[in-house]
């Protein structure tokens, strides 16, 4: 990264400029309370009572959001779009100051998280030139709670909707704790701007912001019948179920004492002794939910207190949360406390199932602790693998999952790997890998007998994509999807410990027979012959290599690109045929081997060397 593309000394005049402009006649403090009215002039209300409405943005401009400051913030691998937006940064922050004393504001302060040691005070400033934008702060302001004496530092937001879309961007700078969103009305920039700047400031206190929900299941231990608690992480890119698996029930017995408690379903601060403080009060989840599969969040989503953003409401005012025909990204604001089961018989049948707090407790205050990471892969993956601590960084490290021949027919099949399934990661990538590896290290060794990790693929096994001479895909073969409640008992018999493991073609041991579920015909030989197997693994081997190098770039432990180098060894070796000639040719003097490369050669640049501190926490 080229220093020249930055200015800090620009930036921080910025952060100072700014402050003297967040208090004038135009910038009105308002309340959550306050913005209800002004809100629902330009919502559509539900039968249920419920509001919605439609943004002309309807998903994250990734593409557009780039990190303004010090070198330990910036992005490695910058696209042509991303240098372009950080060239020409001086000036949209000069408009922005000019804004901030000409446009209406609203100021909404609200606070992320609930503990003794670390809430963000959250301070967004929403363009009111638009009335229509009220509706994000309102929106936004669900998923925070109220301002407490609490510690925790000040960020500060800036949403203006209005600036033209050729200029749509998201400048952070983390430095500063300052987010801009321009050109978006989409209430996703509020909610990832502020937890970003969140996982970010946590990472320098020392803890891990992870992209991760977060829950405790009680559940009766199979060999002694007595009721055990255990805390859950779910880790999992968008569309691989997080949230679903965040609330689902696993098919407990509740008239036994047993349940699924949700604290998290998005993003959380992990520290050293296991436990997690929460951000959110409130969820803003996907919203194609089946009311059989997903009952929790079903009701949740039916309550007049949901904020809908982008689901299909038809001409009776009915909500259709399956039907994505003008938008397939729609997304609502649940109310934690409305999400409830239906257990018993009235009057007494809706059951809460969302935890005391926001918080996972420490595993000294559990009988265990599991890490789990959730993938959706469509071929010879496993429904389960028992990990390794050290194979459970790797996991970390390569966050996969797949695209599906739904959502992206181009590139059906082909493997996604974000770090930590973390696509809000500022700086290193391997700063956020180390220390995860660090923490789950020490977790494992102090406590062997409480700390678990495991992979679920909520995805299924068989697929099979032809891809044509044009580039052109073909689906051959439809994958035959894991079933929910397969799933469910997977799980569920991991936390019980009735579950049973081989080991795998990936290296791990991967699950055999669960209780309830026959799991004999998912078997990657079921579905595919050995070339086929081996040509799959390849593939995968040959991604997360790759992927592992380019991460490596950022100041990866050696520990870990050791791990990752063994982990390679379960991709065969090509075989070729040698065709020997009929006639005798002159001898040709042998060909000196070069021999391959190691990740393990790789040495940091001066750079990572000269800023090693802050990278190795």
């Amino acid at each position: 990264m080229s220093d020249s593309l930055y200015n800090t000394g620009l930036y921080a005049r910025f952060a100072r400029d700014l402050k003297r402009h967040v208090n004038g006649p135009n910038i009105k403090d308002v309340k959550l309370e306050d913005l209800r009215e002004p809100a629902i002039q330009t919502g559509t209300q539900t039968k249920f009572g419920s509001w919605g409405w439609r943004s002309a943005v309807s998903s994250r401009i990734a593409e557009k959001t780039v990190y303004l400051g010090s070198e330990k913030v910036r992005e490695y691998h910058l696209s042509d779009n991303k240098r372009k937006i950080i060239s020409n940064a001086p000036d949209e922050l000069d408009k922005v100051l000019h804004l901030m004393e000409s446009l209406p504001f609203y100021r909404l302060r609200r606070q992320m998280g609930d503990n003794s040691e670390y809430n963000p005070k959250c301070n967004l400033y929403i363009s009111t030139a638009d009335l229509k934008n009220s509706r994000l702060a309102y929106m936004w302001g669900h998923t925070m709670g109220p301002i407490t004496k609490a510690p925790g530092p000040e960020f500060t937001l800036i949403h203006i909707p209005e600036e033209h879309h050729i200029r749509q961007q998201v400048l952070m700078l983390p430095d500063h704790n300052i987010t801009l969103v321009l050109g978006s009305d989409y209430m996703g920039e509020d909610k990832k701007g502020f937890l970003r700047n969140g996982m970010y400031a946590a990472d320098a206190l020392g803890m891990l912001g992870l992209h991760a929900g977060t829950k405790v299941v009680v559940i009766r231990d199979a060999k002694t019948d007595k009721l055990k608690r255990y805390g859950v992480f779910l880790f999992g890119l968008s569309a691989t179920g997080k949230s679903t698996w965040s609330c689902h029930q696993l098919g407990l017995n509740w008239k036994k004492g047993e349940r699924t408690l949700v604290c998290q379903d998005d993003i959380c601060f992990l520290k050293n002794d296991g436990s997690a403080y929460g951000s959110e009060y409130n969820y803003f989840v996907k919203t194609d939910v089946d009311a059989r599969l997903q009952e929790s969040m079903y009701n949740a989503l039916v309550h007049k207190s949901a904020l809908y953003e982008n689901v299909m409401i038809n001409a009776e005012g009915r909500p259709d949360f399956l039907d994505e025909n003008l938008c397939g990204n729609g997304r609502a604001v649940i109310m934690r406390k409305q999400l409830k089961i239906k257990r018993g018989h009235w009057p007494f049948a809706m059951k809460n199932i969302w935890y005391p707090t926001l918080n996972l407790p420490s595993v000294d205050e559990l009988d265990g602790v599991v890490f789990a990471f959730i993938t959706r892969r469509n071929t010879i993956m496993n429904f389960a693998q028992r990990l390794t601590p050290i194979q459970a960084a790797l996991a970390y490290l390569w966050g996969e999952s797949s695209h599906s021949y739904a959502s992206n027919p181009a590139k059906a099949g082909e493997s996604v790997r974000t770090v930590g399934t973390d696509p809000f990661i500022v700086g290193s990538r391997a700063h956020k890998v180390n220390m995860f590896y660090k923490i789950i290290m020490d977790l494992a060794s102090n406590y062997p007998d409480k700390v678990a990790f495991y992979q679920y693929n909520t995805g299924g096994m068989g697929e099979i994509i032809e891809k044509s001479a044009d580039g052109s895909k073909k689906m051959v073969r439809k994958t035959e999807r894991v079933p929910i409640d397969t799933m469910a008992a997977i799980q569920r018999g991991d936390l019980r410990g009735t579950n049973n493991y081989r080991p795998g073609i990936f290296g791990t041991e991967v699950i055999t027979s669960a209780e309830g579920v026959d799991l004999s015909s998912y078997r990657p030989e079921t579905y595919y012959s050995k070339d086929q197997i081996d040509n799959y693994l390849r593939d995968i081997v040959n991604g997360r290599r790759k992927f592992t190098e380019s991460v490596a770039e950022e100041g990866l432990m050696p520990e870990i690109i050791r791990a990752a180098e063994e982990s390679y060894q379960i991709a065969p070796e090509k075989e070729t045929r040698v065709y020997m000639p009929s006639k005798k040719k002159d001898d040709v003097p042998p060909v000196k081997k070069k021999q391959a490369g190691k990740l393990t050669d790789w040495k940091p640049n001066p750079r990572l060397v000269r800023d090693r501190g802050w990278r190795y926490g």
